[in-house]
């Protein structure tokens, strides 16, 4: 084993359980002991003959609490990793704007989980886009993703210059091997991905399936608590950005770039995880959503589903998002005279729902583990009729919701059907039947409270 090897080794496995906490937070980390200069962040010879290099995730000029970027101490400037491009097509790999004739976003729609089949498909490959919003070349927007995955990357590296990616795992294990550290994520966790971080995705359990969003916005954050005061919700300690870790390899690899929704590809003679220390705020990370504390009404009534807020990219409108993530997980229901699942209503944000596990108290027939649903901007939705019947009837007792992690994908633009969404992908054509069995209580008389 060469010296470059075990040391590859060493730090790969040191990261693999490293992780150090907080969110947004300014961190500092070293793969080898006094990588990482102090007190200066461009000295004019770096430790370990590395180079210093600066990675923004917004403009120079940004207002301090919203400036994010690192400073990398790597064994080659990133300029290396990168060759002469050639465009590729990952054709099921969609971005805004994609408006369809053939194909109709204006409906109430629900899917299948996606199968797995025999062919191999690595994180890329198996990319299915389901919806598309916004527009990528304004980065305003967002696009869904289910990702299908059995195969590991091998000294292949890709990077967005398009989005941030939120990561959601339904099915099996992966780990990415990113620039600034290893992550390893299953089903239940969640990672973020900045856009121009280059990494690899291993599969260590499979076959994987998952959903990402693509944020082509202002970066996720916290969302303001109001109220709520200091804690709850997702709390910053919770988040897990990993260590320093790095490969010094010389081999064959490819990096694949997307681009205001092209795909280029290039060839290179190394592996571009080679920063051996870092630091900053500018970072990839994961959070266990098992640790999501849900807070609701506590007499009678519920407050808007905002209030399962995980994560929000914020747009120019103040208080409209560009992308909310919501979580709906295990709870006490405990309202008095309240109907207690989430009620009928159409509103202006548009909703991609994907179940994780369990049955969703809205929907408790036909929205699986691994499926999605869209309700669209202004189109109404809630409850079938077996949800309101229980809801409208149900001992008004103190109720654990067991068994369920539902999510939500929900931005104030409309989402827009993609052609495999409408037309490849296990759509339940009878999902607006749901609402047909609903019936008339109504008769004049004041009997039915």
């Amino acid at each position: 084993m060469s010296t470059s090897d075990s040391v590859r080794q060493l730090t790969l496995a040191l990261s693999d359980t490293g992780y150090t906490p907080g969110f947004g937070n300014d961190f500092e980390t070293e793969a080898l002991p006094g990588a990482l200069p102090q007190g200066r962040n461009s000295p004019q010879k770096c430790p370990y003959g590395l180079y210093a290099e600066q990675l923004s995730g917004t403009p120079f000029t940004a207002p301090r609490g919203q400036n994010e970027r690192s400073w990398c101490y790597r064994i080659r400037p990133s300029v290396k990793h990168v060759g002469r491009f050639s465009q590729i097509d990952l054709p099921y790999w969609k971005s805004a704007p994609l408006v369809l004739d053939n194909v109709t976003s204006l409906g109430q729609y629900r899917w299948d989980p996606i199968p797995h089949t025999d062919e191999e498909h690595t994180f890329l490959t198996g990319m299915r886009t389901i919806t598309t919003a916004g527009d990528v070349n304004t980065q305003t927007g967002m696009a869904a993703n289910v990702y299908l995955a059995n195969t590991s990357m091998q000294d292949d590296y890709f990077y967005s210059a398009d989005s941030e990616l939120l990561i959601v795992p339904q099915q099996g294990k992966l780990r990415f091997i990113t620039e600034l550290g290893v992550i390893d994520i299953e089903p239940q966790e969640i990672a973020i991905i900045p856009r121009g971080l280059v990494y690899r995705v291993e599969v260590t359990e499979g076959p994987a399936r998952g959903f990402v969003c693509e944020n082509y916005g202002q970066k996720f954050d916290l969302p303001n608590r109001g109220p709520i005061g200091a804690n709850c919700l997702a709390n910053p300690r919770d988040f897990k950005t990993p260590v320093a870790a790095f490969e010094d390899r010389e081999v064959a690899s490819t990096v694949t770039i997307k681009w205001c929704g092209q795909f280029h590809r290039c060839e290179i003679d190394h592996s571009p995880i080679d920063i051996v220390a870092w630091h900053g705020n500018y970072a990839p990370c994961k959070y266990d959503l098992r640790t999501f504390s849900p807070v609701g009404a506590i007499l009678f009534d519920h407050p808007d589903p905002s209030i399962f807020t995980v994560l929000t990219a914020p747009s120019p409108v103040e208080g409209t998002a560009n992308i909310d993530f919501v979580l709906f997980r295990d709870r006490w229901m405990v309202a008095e005279n309240t109907f207690r699942p989430p009620w009928y209503h159409k509103n202006i944000m548009s909703e991609l729902m994907g179940n994780i596990h369990g049955i969703y108290d809205a929907k408790p027939d036909g929205f699986n583990p691994g499926g999605m649903s869209l309700h669209n901007m202004m189109l109404p939705h809630g409850p079938d009729k077996q949800a309101f019947e229980k809801a409208s009837n149900e001992p008004m007792e103190p109720q654990y919701l067991a068994n369920t992690m539902s999510f939500m994908f929900e931005t104030r633009f409309p989402q827009h059907l993609t052609k495999y969404a409408g037309q490849e992908a296990p759509l339940q054509d009878n999902y607006s039947d749901c609402w047909t069995d609903l019936v008339k209580h109504f008769d004049g008389s004041d009997n039915h409270s």
